[in-house]
């Protein structure tokens, strides 16, 4: 499984990456994880709100700060 945290590094950004993470973790799901701040990366998901989370190359959420627990059922 591939996550993308999509963003400039903010707060949210930040906030989002940290929730994604304890998901993992507490789910016991292994994953490659990546912050993408590359505006090219973003304009191919087309982010105009950030943050974005984008699980094996589909979007999933844009200029929302997902909770532990929506981040865990995104998972699956």
């Amino acid at each position: 499984m591939k996550i993308e945290i999509l963003g400039d590094g903010c707060v949210k950004c930040r906030t989002l990456e940290k929730n994604v993470r304890t998901a993992l973790s507490e789910s016991g799901i292994e994953a490659e994880c990546l912050s993408m701040n590359d505006p090219e990366r973003l304009a191919h998901y087309n982010i105009l709100t950030l943050p974005g989370l984008a699980i094996d190359g589909e979007l999933k959420s844009k200029g929302e700060i997902l909770s532990v627990e929506k981040v865990k059922a995104l998972l699956g």
